[in-house]
């Protein structure tokens, strides 16, 4: 009876389902997976109310597979392996349709949890599924993340949201029954953020508290619900917005504008380890050669918030971030590995030169694996001009010092060591 309407409104099948047309649309990466019951264990990332429990749900019924549910708030090892001895039981029964596990909020699992789950995803007793508002690659252990295939789900587009309020509109009989009129959505489409659920819930509270017949229009919406209720969602739109404001303000260094997005985030509850990872990762993709101590600072960042934790950890992150506001910036270690990384793409894998090839045997050894390798250490200031390259793309400048005065000093290092080769 009490039923919210995001729950009365869950789709049951497939074609119910309006969104995420990139994984279940005629081309979708998940569409054939699903029609021919071959489901690998996945990981489902997405930010909150785009869908993640439904697909998981219409995964199993499509697929015809028996569907276990947890949650990792509150639930346990205990209650995991309780799950994966049923499974090996029916294990005779269910031959490739093994049951699905769905673990909702699988980021809130320890490491000991995750592990619990590896023999029996490795060895097909379960297909797991999990969903998560976070990176999987930060918060799902690495042996479990290699078993899975990752599907990315996107918040809803606007004609997305729309549309799922008309169905609400021409199939619910509680919102029936009040004859509402959609006359405008900008506002009712701005509070949700891309987040079906909460959608729905607004709109639902909108329609319910009003007497009568109801028309749906952007001043009403504004009067009825308040906007600043939450400064921060960690799990929602903002979340994403507000992170970027804040590594783009440091960035561009203006520390008054990343104190400040600090400040949003802490408000909000945010997790300190996100936001310390996230300055490790700017230390070294904004600052790197230009000031080396920023990735020691933010490492030490991270070791120290992680331990100390709020509310007094709000002054190292503080430190923290004006330090990096205001060092020199440089992308250049950055764009030397985006450059190689495109280079042995483009390449292959490319023979390693024979002089640099080690050689613990005698065979590797008349094989010429070591011949003519200069030991630097043998030389003037400990270098000689050698080749260290593959013969097909040698002579490649992969790396330009950014123009600071560290990597200035760098630049004038090369260019001294290396001679015509290092022309910047």
């Amino acid at each position: 009876m009490n039923e919210p309407l995001a729950e009365r409104l869950r789709p049951k099948k497939l074609s119910d389902y309006l969104s995420q047309q990139h994984l279940i649309g005629e081309q979708g990466a998940l569409t054939k997976q699903i029609k021919q019951g071959a489901i690998p264990s996945l990981i489902l990332w997405g930010p909150p109310g785009v869908g993640k429990t439904t697909l998981a749900n219409i995964i199993a019924m499509e697929s015809g597979r028996p569907f276990y549910t947890l949650s990792a708030v509150s639930s346990g090892v205990k209650d995991v392996r309780e799950i994966i001895e049923k499974a090996k039981k029916n294990d005779g029964l269910f031959t490739t349709k093994n049951p699905i596990l769905f673990i909702d909020e699988i980021h809130r699992f320890s490491k000991s949890q995750q592990d619990s789950l590896l023999g029996a995803v490795e060895k097909g007793w379960v297909t797991l599924i999990g969903a998560t508002t976070e990176n999987p690659s930060f918060e799902v252990i690495s042996a479990l993340l290699s078993r899975c295939q990752v599907y990315v789900l996107k918040p809803f587009g606007k004609e997305e949201l729309i549309a799922l309020i008309k169905r609400a509109m021409e199939i619910d009989p509680i919102i029936r029954q009040k004859q509402v009129k959609l006359t405008e959505t900008e506002a009712l489409l701005r509070l949700c953020g891309g987040d079906a659920r909460k959608l729905l819930n607004i709109f639902e509270l909108l329609v319910t508290s009003s007497e009568g017949p109801v028309e749906i229009t952007d001043a009403m919406v504004k009067t009825q619900v308040q906007q600043n209720t939450v400064l921060y969602d960690k799990t929602g739109e903002q979340h994403y917005d507000i992170v970027s404001a804040f590594i783009k303000s440091i960035r561009g260094s203006d520390p008054n504008a990343a104190v400040y997005w600090l400040a949003r985030m802490i408000e909000g509850g945010e997790d300190v380890k996100f936001i310390a990872r996230r300055l490790l990762i700017l230390a070294s993709e904004d600052i790197g050669n230009a000031n080396p101590t920023a990735l020691v600072m933010a490492n030490n960042t991270f070791q120290a918030v992680t331990t100390i934790g709020f509310p007094e950890s709000r002054i190292i992150l503080s430190q923290c971030v004006i330090y990096l506001a205001t060092s020199a910036k440089s992308n250049a270690s950055y764009m030397a590995i985006n450059e190689a990384m495109s280079l042995v793409k483009k390449t292959g894998n490319l023979s390693v030169p024979l002089s640099l090839r080690n050689a613990p045997t005698k065979l590797m050894k008349d094989m010429g694996y070591g011949d003519n390798y200069q030991y630097a250490h043998n030389y003037k200031n400990n270098f000689t001009q050698a080749e260290f390259l593959p013969e097909e793309v040698k002579n490649t400048i992969l790396y330009n010092p950014g123009n600071n005065q560290r990597e200035n000093a760098q630049r004038e290092f090369l260019k001294i060591r290396w001679k015509d080769k290092y022309k910047y």
